[in-house]
């Protein structure tokens, strides 16, 4: 159990704000949803001390394992919305079956970032929830307080553990159960510099390339897939409609880090020196993009002051025919009816390689990590429950078709309602999440991640940035110094 002082000032906490909410908490003898109030303190950062040396400590299995005779609560930060949260409460309730003794609090908090602030503001006075929403520059921010549990003795675990309905649980995955899971959506997990585990995916997207499939069927226009074809496509399409844009492309950052990935040059590294975006091959396919921009072939949600879907679903004169973006975002790629039909069918694809070959697209969304607790029962409960969520088809399946979140589960692919109710029904229309799930789902094994570290997130930022400035900005008449010190000002900014 936490600090005393901890927990009465965690209720005292909860007690003020369902007093000064309307209606805004609901509560079982199992399980509790909260909705926070919001922060009031200004910026980002956390109240940690970046100096403060990290010595990792894996989890000791107490004697016996779990305890199912003693109570035991846990607490769950996410960013859910009303309807993912009521699929969450239903497998609450199919966990409870198995865990009677185990109360899952469970709390929105705002956006990813509103998690992660929260939560680096708890740590120091020993406030954090059990597990939380995560993404590995999270996690790495919370390792700077050791406040991680790896999770390696846990998936490795043969304990077993006697559950109310009779069967016993292995704590540990089985080998099926870890072969299940989508390769690159697991390795996120380890991503940290020392191969240990500190998260498990929980649910994924990616981008995919939106296209609008009648204006390239009626033009006999190829669907690119690589940046060579993309560059003859958007040609093709300025010769069709001059007043075209041909393609937007949502996250900056991530159109930069993606061409890193595919390239196989350097971006960043978990140890050693860590900002090591700035050479010559990086700088090149920079330039490349700059160009496609002066030609009036692309651009992005920066420089349009939007997502680029606003872009690629409107009727009016200046318009665009392709949109890369999430791929959980596929409803916002679809136009709005007109006398009751959609103006022209979207189609989607994988985004453009530089070998097809070896694909490579980058892994997103939210995975789950578990908070150091000084009581091993509440990382013991902690653990079972995402196990529970993250190897459980049923839940895997239903929370995708609610979110347009991708299951981290290979298997779900095949799971009879997720494949006759959804992925059987894809098309550019009514059904263009599950459309999107289809594609994405069909590239499993080609995700990423990038190294996670303290100042991941800023790298982040950075290379977004300069992909901006590049494309935009006079160059002065020499291009290429003109890029080289946007590079330059970008990894001095990373190492401030």
């Amino acid at each position: 159990m936490k600090k005393l002082v901890a927990a009465l000032l965690l209720a005292v906490m909860v007690f003020s704000f369902v007093l000064t909410s309307c209606g805004g908490t609901t509560t079982t003898t199992t399980t509790e949803t909260t909705t926070a109030a919001p922060s009031t303190t200004e910026g980002k950062g956390p109240e940690l001390d970046p100096n403060k040396p990290v010595d990792i400590e894996d989890f000791t299995m107490p004697e016996g394992g779990f305890d199912t005779t003693k109570p035991v609560t846990i607490t769950f930060y996410h960013t859910m919305g009303e309807n993912l949260r009521t699929v969450l409460d239903s497998y609450i309730v199919e966990f409870n079956k198995l865990y009677p003794n185990i109360t899952i609090k469970h709390e929105q908090v705002g956006g990813y970032d509103d998690v992660r602030d929260q939560i680096s503001k708890e740590i120091p006075a020993g406030l954090q929830p059990n597990i939380a929403y995560c993404y590995p520059d999270h996690v790495a921010l919370y390792n700077i307080a050791k406040a991680v549990q790896t999770l390696d003795t846990l998936i490795g675990s043969t304990v077993t553990v006697t559950r109310a309905d009779g069967t016993t649980e292995t704590i540990g995955f089985t080998e099926a159960q870890l072969n299940d899971f989508i390769p690159g959506y697991y390795e996120e997990g380890k991503q940290f510099g020392d191969d240990k585990m500190y998260s498990l995916p929980f649910s994924k997207s990616t981008e995919v390339l939106y296209y609008n499939k009648t204006f390239f069927d009626k033009h006999n226009l190829k669907v690119p897939t690589t940046w060579d074809e993309m560059e003859e496509t958007m040609q093709k399409i300025v010769e069709i409609d001059p007043m075209a844009i041909p393609l937007g492309y949502d996250s900056e950052s991530n159109w930069f880090i993606t061409m890193c990935e595919q390239l196989g040059s350097d971006y960043t590294s978990a140890t050693g020196e860590h900002f090591l975006f700035d050479n010559e091959t990086n700088r090149n396919f920079v330039k490349r993009f700059r160009e496609w921009y002066q030609k009036g072939y692309v651009t992005t949600q920066e420089i349009l002051g939007s997502y680029t879907s606003s872009l690629f679903t409107t009727t009016d004169v200046i318009k665009s025919y392709m949109s890369i973006g999430s791929s959980a975002g596929a409803t916002h790629q679809r136009p709005a009816k007109i006398d009751g039909a959609y103006p022209f069918e979207v189609g989607i694809a994988p985004i453009p390689q530089i070998n097809p070959d070896k694909p490579k697209v980058i892994s997103q969304g939210p995975s789950v990590t578990i908070l150091k607790d000084d009581n091993p029962q509440e990382v013991l409960a902690s653990w079972l429950f995402i196990k529970f969520l993250t190897t459980s088809t049923d839940f895997q399946a239903e929370f995708s078709m609610a979110s347009g979140y991708v299951p981290v589960l290979k298997s779900v692919g095949e799971h009879p309602i997720y494949k006759a109710e959804f992925l059987d029904k894809a098309n550019g229309g009514e059904y263009i999440a599950a459309l999107s799930a289809k594609v994405c789902l069909e590239q499993a094994d080609a995700y990423y991640t990038s190294p996670a570290f303290n100042g991941s997130s800023k790298a982040r930022t950075q290379v977004g940035s300069l992909l901006t400035a590049c494309l935009v900005n006079s160059d002065g008449g020499n291009v290429d110094a003109f890029i080289k010190k946007e590079f330059e000002k970008a990894i001095q900014e990373c190492k401030n």
